[in-house]
């Protein structure tokens, strides 16, 4: 029996090349260890051997991780996140040994983007994550209010007068602040107040949840920047199963963290992929899920673009909608 080597650090991946090599070690790993992704591999003939570039490892459907135990470690299992379900529908499990992989992963990848933590004041408006346990979003959150070193960072349910006159303190004193709300929560928000922000990056995570209509993204977003006074809304792409998040500055276009890579597969073929700009299936590498599977094919519609950029159009016609992102078009 041949003997698993340790992976690199993923945090450290800067180039085409180091991604490459990581990948392909994680994909063998992860064939190795990993007995449902091993299954998936065999089941469509894809054998480490027969791997030898990004392009030919196969992503595993995330419905898999609603019936099977998606592992690639021998630990007992005991923890893991779970994601928010409509009755009758089965949550997905994403199970971990411990969370520093998933600390290092948000928080590099959110100063990859927005600089320092400790640089804003984290205000957290998530009635519906809050309300159940086993959510990777409120846990992410969490640490970066306790990051954020500030007293006035955190959590608010439906205190929006408290939130509200937060918000005005904060722009008063030109302090840079992150509000961070799920997409029915900020929509009740502005109903209720009307701001004009100078110094505050305003950010959806999505999801209505049933609580509203859906509507799409641009939508969402007109009503929001005039609620808000703010010319860009800022959005944040993550789920359940993955260990790593994107982000949108405001005009849709996600960019990934550079130990994370998206690409296109064809709707009716799940093995042809297809080339930057086409609308197809979203098939993410995230090399931070080194302890579940690394490589999964989400059930959102969407666009690659150059530059590791990619942007979410909407979801499979027979997925439920869940609070991950996901506009319908």
């Amino acid at each position: 029996m041949s003997i698993s080597r340790p992976l690199g650090n993923f945090w450290e991946v800067d180039s085409k090349s180091s991604f490459k090599a990581l990948a392909l070690a994680t994909f063998k790993l992860q064939y190795q260890k990993n007995s449902v992704y091993r299954s998936f591999c065999d089941l469509i003939n894809r054998n480490p051997s027969d791997v030898s570039a990004i392009e030919e490892i196969p992503h595993l459907p995330i419905s898999f991780f609603k019936s099977k135990q998606v592992v690639s470690f021998d630990d007992e299992l005991r923890n893991y996140f779970s994601s928010s379900a409509t009755t009758g529908v089965v949550p997905s499990k994403h199970f971990y040994r411990n969370l520093t992989d998933y600390s290092i992963s948000f928080t590099h990848g959110f100063e990859n983007i927005y600089g320092k933590i400790s640089d804003y004041v984290f205000l957290a408006l998530l009635p519906s994550y809050m309300e159940r346990k086993g959510s990777s979003l409120i846990f992410m959150v969490d640490e970066m209010i306790k990051k954020s070193n500030s007293a006035v960072s955190g959590f608010y349910l439906d205190n929006f007068e408290d939130l509200a006159q937060q918000i005005e303190l904060l722009e008063a004193r030109g302090q840079k602040t992150i509000l961070l709300g799920v997409s029915f929560a900020l929509l009740e928000f502005t109903q209720h107040h009307q701001f004009n922000l100078k110094n505050t990056i305003v950010m959806e995570t999505g999801g209505m949840k049933g609580r509203r209509k859906e509507m799409t993204r641009a939508e969402l977003h007109q009503i929001l920047r005039e609620g808000f006074g703010c010319k860009k809304i800022h959005s944040e792409y993550g789920m359940t199963e993955l260990f790593s998040q994107a982000y949108s500055k405001g005009d849709g276009i996600f960019e990934c963290p550079p130990w994370m890579r998206v690409s296109v597969r064809e709707n009716q073929d799940p093995f042809q992929s297809l080339p930057l700009g086409h609308t197809g299936g979203l098939n993410i590498i995230d090399l931070a899920n080194k302890d579940s599977c690394a490589f999964i094919a989400t059930e959102d519609l969407g666009k690659v673009h150059a530059n590791n950029k990619f942007e979410v159009l909407g979801r499979f016609d027979h997925s439920e909608i869940r609070g991950c992102n996901l506009m319908v078009v």
